[in-house]
């Protein structure tokens, strides 16, 4: 049982952010990856709707034989974490937040911006993560319409993405804020762009390798880490498989075969 693999799974391919931070810390899983990119994005789904596919999606990478999931997306999470968990309580579970936390004691200025999803920023989660840890420092919210879009198609660098990212960021280092929450996952595959825009001072947070800390933290509890080598990590999208197999080399520095999800 411990060697068998973990799944990982998003809305697109943005959870190979959290993808990336697991083999670095644990080379030795084995991986699943689902990209439900023909729904992308979750942040404008209903919970509902986010629920359903969680659910189908779960249920497909446990047939596969996944010992575990993560959730390598914030909106997934907050709608439908509670539920899997209940269904599958014996399974290791970990989900994704907004690193609220990490950025207010990190913040100097006392003001933190966080560049996030519609469906993350409304959602109950992230009001209680604001309640628990941003009582001293000010939280600007920053919905990001259309980034994920821009990721998912490939376009880390493009001069759209740059005019997207410079208009929403501006105002935020307008308001004093030194530190920026990258609360989708899609979002670390821009860092170096959004590096440009913002002053070196300014710090950017996600929660990628504090997800693959837990994920550790977890397999190590339940006796399932594994101890041999890694077989190749297996993809699957609901979108064009083509299209995210042409976009693997920008996000992973890989070439793989992409298998149509048809659930």
């Amino acid at each position: 049982m411990s060697e068998a693999p973990v799944g990982v799974f998003d809305s697109g391919v943005g959870g190979l952010s959290v993808l990336r931070e697991i083999r670095a810390r644990l080379p030795q899983e084995s991986l699943l990856y689902v990209a439900d990119s023909g729904h992308v994005p979750y942040g404008e789904k209903s919970p509902e709707f986010i629920r359903e596919r969680s659910q189908a999606i779960a249920a497909f990478l446990l047939s596969q034989g996944a010992k575990a999931l993560v959730l390598a997306c914030n909106t997934a999470t907050a709608a439908a974490v509670a539920d899997l968990r209940e269904r599958y309580p014996k399974v290791p579970i970990v989900g994704m937040e907004p690193a609220v936390k990490p950025a207010a004691a990190a913040t100097r200025s006392g003001v933190v911006g966080v560049l996030a999803t519609t469906g993350t920023l409304k959602s109950a989660k992230f009001a209680a993560l604001l309640d628990r840890f941003a009582h001293d420092v000010r939280v600007i919210t920053q919905p990001c319409p259309g980034l994920v879009e821009q990721v998912e198609a490939g376009e880390l660098d493009s001069a759209r993405t740059r005019e997207l990212l410079r208009g929403w960021v501006e105002p935020l280092l307008a308001e004093g804020c030194d530190t920026l929450i990258l609360g989708c996952t899609h979002y670390p595959f821009i860092k170096p762009l959004l590096a440009e825009l913002v002053p070196a001072s300014v710090r950017l947070v996600d929660t990628g390798a504090a997800v693959a800390c837990q994920l550790q933290a977890l397999l190590d509890r339940h006796g399932l880490r594994a101890v041999g080598t890694a077989q190749a990590t297996r993809y699957w999208s609901s979108a064009d498989p083509q299209a995210m197999a042409r976009v693997l080399p920008k996000l992973l520095s890989e070439l793989a075969d992409v298998q149509p999800l048809c659930v």
